[in-house]
């Protein structure tokens, strides 16, 4: 193949995924870009997933088989492994539109100085409106630092990166169970230029099983973890979003996260959340006379509250 259409590796992490790994595979093998390779890591599958990879003869597809040892080393496993000079990656509840990375590739293809092109997704399987199609605005001419601190802006498999920019990023944290993404697109992005592409062409499964994103509480304080992974790492960056800027991002979104779970009653989650905060000593005094509660015990705080209902 020419430079303009580069080896893409497509990196899946695998873990107990029968219900919905040959989907996800399909989805890969059905891209109208045809010069990649899917790297599957199966990450100590107990169930059916090695047997269906057996069963797929594609010399596109690679298979490594480790010990369980988390998503994070696992993708990091395999981009030692890419040959591609841009990576993509997919979990096995992920699918793609069949133009995906062939859209994201003309992007970077049109402007050389850019790590990283992103694009709009969809969350299938959600109601009362969370299921609806998405796309993110242009980061780039914004207040980009501040705005991608705040948040992961675009899902892990909704964008296409440069592999020297990962690697140059130290890859994927794996003190993080989650927001791992979150950081590295972040790391990328402060030094980077990136671009967005407005079309839908990443999709999220909901489904029955696990999803690392159900532990409300872990995933809140892993994304706080990551902000504060990033400024220590990158203490000139932290100074030009400003210290006590950066500090209200972090604690505002984290205290929100705690009221997302209060008012759906995740009292657990809101409780674990309201207490990291509170030891922050951040908020309002209208907002810590709903945390302080968090510091009596579980029973006697849920009993106020069905009172308070």
């Amino acid at each position: 193949m020419t430079s303009d259409h580069p080896l893409i590796s497509i990196i899946m992490p695998c873990f107990n995924a029968e219900k919905h790994l040959l989907t996800s595979i399909a989805s890969v093998f059905d891209q109208t870009y045809l010069n990649l390779e899917l790297i599957v890591v199966n990450d100590g599958s107990t169930d059916n997933s090695q047997e269906l990879l057996d069963s797929i003869h594609n010399d596109r597809l690679h298979i490594l088989n480790q010990e369980n040892a988390g998503v994070c080393n696992a993708r990091n496993q395999g981009l030692k492994l890419a040959k591609g000079e841009l990576i993509a990656f997919l979990d096995t509840d992920d699918t793609w539109h069949p133009e995906c990375l062939f859209r994201l590739q003309q992007s970077l293809l049109t402007n050389k100085s850019a790590a990283l092109a992103y694009c709009g997704w969809q969350n299938i399987g959600l109601l009362g409106g969370q299921g609806d199609p998405y796309i993110p605005p242009d980061y780039q001419p914004l207040d980009k630092l501040a705005l991608l601190f705040q948040n992961c802006c675009w899902p892990i498999h909704a964008c296409l990166t440069h592999k020297r920019a990962i690697f140059e990023a130290n890859c994927f944290d794996e003190r993080l169970v989650t927001s791992e993404d979150f950081l590295l697109w972040l790391k990328i992005s402060a030094n980077h230029p990136i671009l967005r592409i407005p079309e839908v062409l990443a999709f999220y499964h909901f489904h029955d099983g696990y999803q690392a994103t159900q532990n409300k509480a872990k995933t809140a304080i892993n994304h706080w973890q990551a902000q504060q992974i990033f400024l220590n790492e990158a203490p000139d960056i932290a100074q030009a979003i400003g210290i006590e800027r950066s500090k209200k991002i972090m604690l505002s979104e984290l205290l929100q996260r705690g009221f997302e779970c209060y008012w759906k009653r995740d009292l657990r989650a809101a409780r674990v959340i309201f207490r990291k905060v509170m030891l922050q000593g951040y908020g309002s005094y209208q907002d810590w006379k709903y945390m302080l509660p968090s510091f009596l015990p579980y029973s006697l705080h849920a009993l106020l509250l069905k009172h308070r209902d």
